[in-house]
């Protein structure tokens, strides 16, 4: 009786959040202009290209299902593009942004329209360019509101506040990563990290700013935070207060209470405070989390949660944030995170062992190729399944859809590692054979896909922060050490996963995810550690055309941009 009142109640919950999307959605139209600006930080003058004049760009706050249109235009001085981090885009891949796979840059003195679909997204998700490193000063947030008639699944608060998380460089992003890959050496350190786009009092420069968040006493306040930084994992704190996590990647989970939260590059999470201590101000904090052995400078960046009529000055010695290295924490924290079932999210639906039509199991690694250029005589490289993702040059969504261009890509991306080590052993002395090339991963429509995704000790190791475009996907397993296909799937939970479209692959683990193919497209799948992506830490997923118009991609808009040489 049980399970069939939960069944009862799932469906009317599915039916009246198809109802309020259908008959709800708005059409919203945003003018982003992209140009070079100043900004003085740390004592020191940079000139950023940013959107409209500022850092973070401008926000985008919208309601569910609606439809936005943003029309960019580039009066910078070198190509880029734009993605909508987390929104699905059904069956509109040609709106969904990354550089050479789904279109090519906007070039300068030109402009075009995105078409951003929502479906069922909800919370707090973000956008951000899509080309080398400009992303590190090109982004922002996007806001999704409930329907018009829906509410929360939790306590309505009483107001909400984005935090954006953020590595300043003191310098230009893409000049930072185009010296390093001539150089074949790793990129510099950000200068600090930054919250909404200012980096606090611990950097020593009398002129800094620090962000305030002004609230009152017993209210309740949403969170959005979002980690837009380049290569940073970040924990985050607000001093002598507990922070409620109510969504992750524009999905409701499970609530659950900590004093900090981890959030990866990529990520965002909807987290609820009280202000329900005495009127005072409190640090908001945040630190960098790294299980690698390359890593990131342990600075503290700081914000202020300030109560109106407050009075008095700050103590640092408040804020208890874990260290670097805290692996506990971390797996403590990711260990909470829950799907919940409630009616304003999507019925869960995580495919069965006999719906799984493809199985693909990708080591993860940093590996070295010879350049007689190069610094050291060798460069950096970065692969999954021992395969160093090249861009190509002209956009593989054009290549795919058209059907008369060869080249581009291949369908022939290795389902499994072609080497077999090791993964989380000590690989000081082993160099794995690596191949560059655009190979893909090709599904059919509608096909349930199992992916293993395995973290190597090969180069530095550590954490990776792996994102798939176009799909939110089930994070269904971890575990410690080599996964192993025969013990592993036993452990994997299938009642109540997160649905999230970008996981934490912790050092010496694997994470198993799990989804239905029905959004057919092209869709990049990278790590989001930026320098990672850059060394070739990527794929891409080929969905194919169902059988009907309404399970087939979208024809293209007549405005898309043109590639080079074309």
């Amino acid at each position: 009786m049980g399970l069939q009142q939960g069944f009862v109640t799932w469906f009317v919950g599915v039916l009246f959040l198809t109802t309020l999307l259908l008959s709800s959605a708005d059409v919203h139209h945003y003018e982003f202009f992209v140009r070079e600006s100043n900004f003085t930080k740390l004592c020191n003058t940079t000139t950023l290209l940013v959107v409209n004049d500022s850092y973070p760009g401008p926000e985008i706050r919208v309601h569910r299902g609606d439809t936005v249109f943003v029309n960019v235009h580039n009066q910078g001085n070198y190509g880029f593009t734009i993605h909508w981090h987390g929104v699905k885009q059904p069956r509109n891949p040609w709106s969904d942004g990354p550089e050479f796979v789904t279109q090519c840059p906007i070039q300068p003195g030109t402009n075009f329209t995105y078409e951003i679909v929502l479906s069922d997204e909800i919370g707090t998700l973000w956008w951000h360019a899509h080309s080398d490193w400009t992303r590190g000063s090109v982004h922002g947030a996007f806001i999704i509101l409930p329907a018009k008639k829906e509410t929360y699944p939790f306590p309505t608060p009483d107001a909400d506040q984005t935090v954006i998380l953020e590595s300043w460089y003191d310098g230009d992003y893409k000049q930072i990563i185009d010296d390093a890959l001539a150089a074949g050496v790793s990129p510099r350190q950000p200068n600090a990290y930054a919250i909404n786009g200012h980096v606090g009092d611990t950097y020593g420069c009398p002129n800094d700013t620090i962000f305030r968040m002004q609230v009152d006493s017993e209210k309740i306040y949403l969170l959005r935070i979002i980690n837009a930084a380049m290569n940073e994992h970040f924990f985050f704190t607000i001093a002598n207060h507990n922070l409620t996590v109510v969504a992750q990647d524009a999905s409701y989970v499970r609530r659950f209470t900590r004093d900090y939260i981890l959030i990866s590059p990529g990520q965002t999470m909807d987290v609820l405070v009280s202000a329900n201590r005495n009127v005072g101000q409190y640090y908001m904090a945040i630190r960098p989390f790294s299980d690698s052995s390359a890593a990131p400078i342990d600075n503290i960046t700081t914000g202020i949660f300030q109560y109106t009529n407050s009075e008095g000055g700050l103590n640092a010695s408040l804020i208890t944030l874990p260290v670097m290295n805290d692996t506990d924490a971390m797996i403590n924290f990711l260990n909470q995170i829950r799907n919940t079932k409630v009616s304003q999210n999507p019925g869960i639906n995580v495919p069965a062992d006999k719906d799984i039509k493809r199985r693909v199991f990708i080591a993860i690694a940093v590996n070295n190729l010879p350049c007689s250029t190069c610094v050291v005589g060798s460069r950096l490289v970065a692969s999954l399944n021992n395969v160093s993702y090249v861009s190509p040059s002209i956009d593989i969504l054009q290549a795919y859809y058209n059907r008369n261009m060869s080249g581009v890509y291949t369908e022939d991306f290795p389902l499994n590692p072609p080497v077999i080590y090791d993964f989380t052993g000590n690989l000081t002395n082993l160099n794995t054979p690596v191949e560059e090339g655009t190979r893909v991963i090709v599904v059919n429509y509608g096909e349930g896909v199992e992916m293993v995704l395995q973290a190597t000790q090969m180069g530095a190791g550590g954490s990776h922060p792996i994102h798939l475009h176009g799909f939110s996907f089930y994070w269904v397993g971890t575990g410690f050490g080599n996964f192993n296909n025969k013990t592993d799937p036993s452990t994997y939970n299938l009642v109540d996963p997160p649905l999230i479209n970008t996981v934490h692959v912790p050092g010496r683990r694997w994470v198993a995810i799990r989804f239905f193919a029905t959004n057919p497209g092209v869709w990049f799948m990278h790590c989001h550690l930026e320098r990672h992506s850059s060394w070739g830490m990527d794929t891409v997923l080929i969905v194919r055309n169902g059988k009907t118009k309404k399970t087939s991609i979208r024809p293209p808009p007549a405005t898309m941009p043109r590639c080079p040489g074309t």
